[in-house]
This record gives structure tokens, sequence and C-alpha cells, in this order.
């Protein structure tokens, strides 16, 4: 279930990342040990996320996923390890929140590409990227159906 799409504008977002090029079919397997090691390493620094944890995507997935596992922060980290600073854009971007299991996420993003392309919304050309924010996930509840997760798609970068 697609809830609330809107066009928003957004400022750049400061994130510390663990950088990924990984086949599709060993997602799974690599998304907890990475996020755990990107909380152990911010903890390890004393540095709190500022928000929820999420995946910036540069191209759409298919037999590999290229992204960033990421924690939006108020500050740098230190690179260490796998873990290294990165940003979200800030940009005049859709957003819109996807409600149920991760595995009906993908046509979550088909609804919301539905909803662009019929209300007249086209990325810029060459603008790839974009993001899930986990909003509420298996941390805070056992029931996938109640799962959130805010799905965002650039139009227009503001700075490059």
């Amino acid at each position: 279930m697609l809830e609330n799409p809107q066009i928003i504008q957004t400022d750049t977002q400061l994130t510390a990342v663990i950088r990924l090029i990984v086949p599709s079919v060993e997602i799974r397997n690599i998304m907890g040990p990475g996020l755990q090691e990107l909380y152990r390493e911010l903890a390890a620094q004393g540095v709190k996320p500022t928000g929820p944890w999420l995946t910036r995507h540069f191209r759409r997935p298919a037999e590999n996923f290229d992204f960033e596992i990421a924690l939006p922060v108020a500050a740098t980290v230190k690179p260490a390890g796998r873990v290294t600073n990165s940003t979200l854009p800030g940009a005049t971007l859709a957003r819109a929140v996807y409600q149920g299991p991760y595995e009906g996420l993908g046509a979550g993003w088909g609804e919301f590409e539905a909803w662009l392309t019929a209300n007249g919304h086209t990325p810029e050309p060459g603008l790839l990227d974009f993001w899930e924010c986990y909003l509420v996930g298996p941390e805070s509840t056992k029931d996938s159906a109640a799962f959130r997760t805010e799905l965002n798609r650039p139009l227009t970068l503001h700075v490059r």
C-alpha cells in the first residue's frame, strides 16, 4: 500500500555509509550485518544517528544492488574500515510511504513510478539514484504488514 505521494524540497543531508555492490540474491544476507557494522562504528566514534537508517541506490537493482547502507548524522565520521561519509543531495524529490513487508517494495516502487508518470513528474536526465528510509521495520514490530518505508525519488538536484 502506497500512502501520501508528494513533491517536496530537501536540503543536503550528511550520512555515514557503507557502499556495496552485491548480487541481488545476496541482499538479505548482506543488509543486516552491514547495518550492524555501521551502528558499531558510529558508537565507537561516539556519533549518534539523527534519524532512521536508509539505503541509497545508484541504479535500479537487477543482477546486482549498487547502494549505500546509510545513517543520517550531524557531523562527519572518521573513515574506518568500510564506513565513510556521504550525503543525500538537496533536491526537489517525490516522496511516498509504502506500508507492508519488504518483499512488496518492488511493487510499491512500481506504483510510485506510475503515480509520478500520471502526475507529469519526470526526473531530470541522468538522475538515477533513489533511497528508501526504513521508518518502521522488524526492530519495531514482528508484523511485517505494519512496516513503513519512505520512498524517495529525486527529480531535480539543487546543488551539483
